[in-house]
């Protein structure tokens, strides 16, 4: 089985270990980079198209296609799932559709469809000036979420609790979006749909990140996990934990509200990463992306509820049903913590070898080189990496986690206060 990946634009050797999971179930896994600063894939499985317009990359994915025929496409990249889609389509190999992955990406078309389908979602508003969010705040009723149409990690989204509030996020959002990569990275020459900011009502429940699948309009839970973390006004995701605390039928309440949203983005046959929000007792959506959940999220599945999103994404990517039937929670606990450091250009990160070795933790991964420019909210939301560990209970894990989060020592130099 041959499998071409999608990266509109390299993100270092972030996705290097995914690629290397799709290889041990026995696919081959091939790599097609719009932009790519270094190889980090083995060169005859490597090419460039040094372009992120989407007729540069299906034409140079049409004539790899015409040499060694692909059995399937994906991607594990928020940024590229609708050039995956485009050329998936040109290549007619199973996939979303560009229409899908549009709804997928981009937050006000997601919104839109939601509402249209009757899928539980916060309100919300487009907003272009300052004066628009101001009077979208008021209709709504603060706090409000302010969040970037086509973002990720977190990045520019605020809440804010006040008119003031608003005034000092809005210039800070709207500038910084501009130039975020999560945008800079998205294929070029297709509808991506507006490049702006959002309004939305804020929901005071607590928060679940969901990897499921979807076949023909039903949707199928993976794995729950618990985001635990007591939050700020930036949302940081720093620490979740799994299997959740749900009950069995508040479980089957989040699948359905997961599964109006799958179908109303018109995501029929698809991999899902569904984020989901309770307020007042009840589950809304907050996103439902066309890939797997990112950081160690497809650990926490495997160990917390036997599924594999590695394995659903193969399944998908050559037009087969997965073999997942049901979410069913394991013994086994799991907590996961986003790795933060101060604002700065970084040094130097040293990770101490009983760290790198810890049988407790079963992933670590450092994103951050030296040379990076950390930066921190207001100005951004830049992480050092991701760590995650195994335990008998919640705490137990915490407790592993944070000891080999301390133990990282990062050396810093310039202070970044401002957007760039």
């Amino acid at each position: 089985m041959r499998l071409l990946a999608i990266e509109t634009v390299q993100l270092g050797d972030y996705y290097v270990s995914r690629y290397e999971q799709v290889e041990a179930y026995g696919a081959q896994v091939s790599v097609l980079s719009g932009l790519a600063d270094a190889d980090h894939w083995p060169a005859d499985r490597f090419r460039v198209a040094q372009s992120q317009h989407i007729g540069d990359l299906i034409a140079l994915a049409v004539r790899w296609h015409q040499d060694t025929p692909f059995d399937g496409v994906f991607t594990f990249a928020e940024s590229s799932v609708i050039a995956a889609a485009a050329v998936a389509e040109a290549l007619g190999l199973p996939g979303i559709g560009v229409d899908a992955a549009q709804k997928s990406r981009n937050k006000f078309l997601m919104r839109l469809a939601h509402e249209a389908h009757g899928a539980a979602h916060p309100p919300f508003q487009s907003v272009g000036t300052l004066d628009e969010a101001q009077a979208a705040a008021v209709r709504i009723g603060y706090p409000v979420i302010l969040k970037p149409t086509l973002g990720a990690g977190s990045s520019f989204v605020f809440r804010v609790d006040s008119p003031g509030e608003l005034a000092r996020a809005f210039p800070q959002a709207w500038t910084g979006i501009q130039d975020m990569g999560f945008f800079t990275s998205e294929v070029q020459g297709l509808d991506l749909g507006p490049n702006g900011l959002l309004i939305e009502g804020f929901l005071d429940g607590r928060e679940y990140l969901i990897e499921a699948l979807c076949w023909d309009g039903q949707v199928t839970l993976g794995s729950i996990v618990d985001r635990v973390t007591v939050e700020s006004a930036t949302f940081d995701d720093d620490v979740h934990h799994a299997p959740t605390d749900l009950d069995d039928a508040t479980i089957e309440r989040v699948r359905q509200v997961v599964e109006r949203g799958a179908v109303a983005q018109g995501l029929h046959r698809s991999v899902l990463h569904a984020e989901v929000r309770f307020h007042h007792g009840e589950p809304f959506l907050l996103e439902i992306a066309a890939r797997p959940g990112g950081g160690g999220l497809d650990h926490m599945a495997r160990i917390s509820a036997g599924y594999c999103p590695i394995q659903s994404v193969i399944a998908f990517a050559v037009g087969e049903r997965p073999a997942h039937a049901a979410y069913q929670r394991t013994a086994r606990h799991t907590a996961a913590m986003v790795l933060l450091c101060p604002a700065g250009t970084i040094e130097a990160i040293h990770v101490p070898e009983d760290v790198r070795q810890d049988p407790a933790l079963f992933f670590l991964k450092i994103l951050a080189r030296p040379g990076d420019v950390i930066r921190r909210p207001p100005a951004g939301n830049s992480i050092l990496g991701f760590a995650g560990s195994t335990g008998t209970s919640f705490e137990d894990a915490m407790a592993n986690a944070e000891r080999a989060a301390q133990a990282i020592d990062v050396t810093l130099t310039e202070a970044v206060l401002a957007p760039a």
